[in-house]
């Protein structure tokens, strides 16, 4: 399939029927995604509501680094900080760039119900810095935060997003000239960043009835020095290997790890997935997210931790997996550090701990 290259501002709401994932009204996945189906869907709610683990959430404050904006400004380029589950801060060439942004204490169309934070955000939207562009891989409430795209739309010139979900930042009062909207495979410049939408196997919507509406996908960062890969939300298929094919390797891929389960395999991969999905892009380290933030699943929190520690080891990949806040070097990272057991604090961490 060739490449498109769109400019920032590109509008394509009207062109979905040209994309070729889009039919009959909805986005699709190259891959037939397998529905639950009613015995498997009220097993899995039966598990939800009567045999979820009780490690399934921290019983303790777990680390993070408080942030301040001088402490961004000050840093060297090519620095990353993860403030939660998907949401990654990165500075490229003297641009701060923001993956999913989630600041809300829950992740849900309700303020009083739905997951809620394991720890609050290393810091708030009003300290971030200007912020040259957002990143969106699709319109899950744990990757669009409508209250945070709404504080931060003054602080940001340009959001790029997968198509259609554009159009709800539109809906919501964000400028159409800061919108930019990408089908897999295409391509934009912003302020000397290439940026490529690539496939993701997932799926989409916000409520009952807006169903794949919107499209999903993974990206690829490139400022032509350093070369980064964010999976957005994907179950395990041969589109890795393609996106390794065209765009790796990559310094950083930052891969889902979290929120899996034997009963959805094909929207979320299991850590045994994720390391072989960084392996198919040709990641060099492997920073695995997704997960730490939010109980969206039916696994122990640290268990995503664990599991593609030991894989990682077995199979010889090097590890990045930064406490909250603390700054990551992406071309020389720091080897990973058990901080999820509660034993490796470190220096410098503050009391932002679990919210109350």
């Amino acid at each position: 399939m060739a490449i498109g290259l769109l400019t920032c501002g590109a509008h394509p709401a009207a062109s979905y029927d040209r994309s070729p994932q889009y039919g009959e009204g909805r986005f699709h996945n190259v891959a037939r995604r397998v529905p639950l189906g009613f015995v498997r869907g009220a097993r899995v709610w039966w598990r939800f509501l009567f045999h979820k683990p009780a490690d399934a959430t921290p019983q303790v404050a777990i680390p993070v680094h408080a942030l301040t904006r001088q402490a961004l400004l000050d840093a060297p380029d090519d620095s990353l900080w993860r403030l939660g589950h998907s949401t990654l801060l990165m500075k490229l060439d003297g641009h701060f760039w923001l993956t999913d942004p989630v600041f809300s204490e829950r992740v849900s169309p309700f303020s009083f119900m739905g997951p809620k934070r394991f720890h609050a955000p290393p810091l708030s939207i009003e300290e971030l810095p200007e912020i040259t562009g957002v990143i969106i891989s699709h319109d899950h409430y744990d990757h669009l935060d409508h209250d945070a795209v709404l504080a931060l739309a003054p602080k940001v010139r340009h959001f790029v997003t997968a198509l259609g979900v554009g159009d709800r930042l539109l809906a919501w009062g964000v400028p159409q000239e800061k919108i930019t909207q990408l089908d897999w495979w295409q391509e934009t410049q912003v302020e000397g960043l290439k940026i490529a939408a690539t496939p993701a196997q997932h799926f989409s919507g916000r409520g009952l009835s807006d169903g794949n509406r919107t499209l999903w996908a993974s990206w690829v960062l490139d400022t032509g020095r350093t070369r980064i890969f964010f999976s957005g939300d994907s179950g395990y298929f041969d589109g890795f290997a393609r996106i390794g094919e065209r765009y790796g390797p990559f310094d950083l891929a930052m891969v889902e790890t979290g929120a899996y389960d034997a009963d959805w395999p094909d929207v979320h991969m299991l850590p045994e997935q994720s390391l072989q999905a960084h392996l198919d892009v040709r990641g060099k380290v492997l920073m695995p997210i997704h997960n730490g933030t939010f109980d969206l699943a039916l696994h122990p929190w640290t268990e995503p931790f664990e599991r593609i520690t030991a894989l990682a080891r077995q199979r010889g990949v090097t590890l990045a997996a930064p406490v909250m806040g603390e700054r990551l070097d992406i071309r020389a990272p720091a080897p990973a550090t058990p901080w999820w057991r509660g034993d490796t604090a470190g220096e410098g961490m503050s009391a932002r701990g679990a919210q109350e």
